[in-house]
């Protein structure tokens, strides 16, 4: 077999994850691990060092626990280990992710609040201040910072000065953010921040990670209502056993993370990933706009990280018939997600350049049918 068969792609994914990776980052995957070596476990207490970070300078206060599965695993790990039972949670919410986190709580029986603002509005401070003035009962908020659904980033910077100020523990979603924009999640307030591999970081799927205030983890012990996704007993086995998983890690995607997070570094870090970030989007929005597109969202609420465009106003379009198109010309593409409109959504993130986004703009028009 050539390492052309097994690293090079037909086409690049434009999507919010998985996405295009390196061939390096491929490359990566092609030893096999031992979840019991030393070497393995190294690599591992190596990434868990790396992420905490990237997250904050103040470092010595927080640690990271890695996942099994993909990120909502990791959502799903936080949410079930770590309110108590007589803890209430309240979540805002803007599109699916949002919505999933209050389908996780409801069905561990957590007690949960919600604020829905709508797919197209930002979250905001004010409501959130308000309940909590009238609902002391209110123990943990959990928010989505950029919302995947509409490309939507929230301004969890407001909402954690809320949070801290009334003394609740702050969960962030930041699956699709998280190593694709500057934060310091101990400037933010943030108590626990989840991520996952195949997202800005640029590795692959097969696990998430969750950043975690130490003594916020420490305090939820015995706390889980799953086994599985026992946040604070795989966290304990981990620092216990330097980087050993309670069951089997998923050794070739964790590999392929760490020289993820080698190439981040490379490129000079979250900033210099940021910027290229937004300029992809920048350019795709601009373009798509020139060829008659309009985008779902005003440019203050907009990520770098997915855009989500109108259907154009002509019966003859169809989103299969240019997926398909765009396909051939190398670019896949994302279907919309939202309610209220028709859209379909590009993904702006991985390893993905301005260059690519003007050779998909040239298809986009190349392939114009309605």
């Amino acid at each position: 077999m050539t390492n052309q068969t097994t690293t090079d792609n037909p086409y690049l994914l434009l999507t919010p994850g998985p996405l295009t990776t390196s061939p390096t980052v491929r490359e990566a995957m092609m030893r096999d691990w031992c979840t019991w070596d030393r070497d393995f476990n190294e690599l591992v207490q190596a990434i868990r060092g790396k992420l905490v970070r990237l997250a904050t300078t103040r470092f010595e206060e927080y640690t990271t626990v890695l996942m099994q599965g993909s990120g909502t695993f990791s959502v799903e790990a936080v949410l079930s280990s770590v309110i108590p039972a007589d803890g209430k949670l309240l979540v805002l919410t803007n599109g699916a992710y949002g919505d999933r986190m209050v389908q996780m709580a409801r069905v561990h029986g957590i007690e949960t609040e919600v604020i829905d603002f709508g797919e197209v509005t930002p979250v905001a401070a004010a409501p959130v201040e308000q309940l909590l003035e009238k609902d002391a009962t209110i123990t943990h908020i959990a928010v989505v910072h950029s919302e995947t659904t509409t490309g939507m980033l929230n301004p969890i910077a407001d909402i954690g000065e809320v949070v801290k100020r009334y003394g609740k523990t702050f969960i962030v979603d930041a699956m699709s953010s998280f190593g694709g924009v500057p934060i310091d999640i101990a400037d933010l307030h943030i108590d626990y921040l989840i991520s996952s591999a195949n997202k800005c970081i640029q590795g692959v799927p097969g696990f998430g990670f969750i950043i975690a205030k130490t003594t916020e983890l420490e305090a939820c012990k015995g706390g889980a209502r799953t086994l599985s996704l026992d946040l604070y007993d795989q966290w304990e086995t981990m620092e216990k056993h330097n980087g050993k998983w309670r069951f089997t890690s998923p050794t070739h995607v964790v590999r392929a993370f760490y020289q993820a997070l080698i190439e981040l570094e490379e490129e000079g870090g979250v900033a210099k990933r940021y910027e290229r970030y937004k300029r992809n989007q920048q350019i795709l929005s601009e373009g798509l706009e020139r060829l008659g597109f309009t985008i779902l969202l005003p440019k203050q609420f907009q990520s770098p990280f997915i855009t989500s465009i109108y259907y154009p106003n002509s019966e003859a379009f169809s989103f299969q018939v240019l997926y398909e198109r765009l396909k051939k010309a190398g670019f896949v593409i994302y279907p919309g997600k939202i309610s209220q409109a028709d859209t379909f959504r590009i993904g702006n993130i991985g390893e993905v350049y301005p260059e690519d986004m003007e050779r998909l703009l040239a298809a986009v028009e190349e392939n114009r049918f309605w």
